[in-house]
């Protein structure tokens, strides 16, 4: 799996490791189409949608 921080944008996560789309769809996050989202870094895209990113972080470094 490739590197994910808070930094990391939506539309890197979903080209680098696309097995993390239905994590970020089961947190509530289903923006992948929209274009402004493929921008924001995934701590911007926790905040739009009231997610905790540490809590969110915690569950993608467990799909290792």
């Amino acid at each position: 799996m490739a590197d994910i921080t808070k930094e990391t944008t939506i539309g890197e996560i979903l080209r680098t490791t696309p097995d993390v789309a239905p994590l970020l769809m089961e947190a509530g996050m289903h923006c992948f189409g929209c274009p402004a989202s493929l921008g924001e870094s995934l701590e911007e895209a926790a905040m739009v949608h009231g997610i905790d990113v540490d809590d969110l972080m915690e569950a993608i470094n467990g799909l290792n």
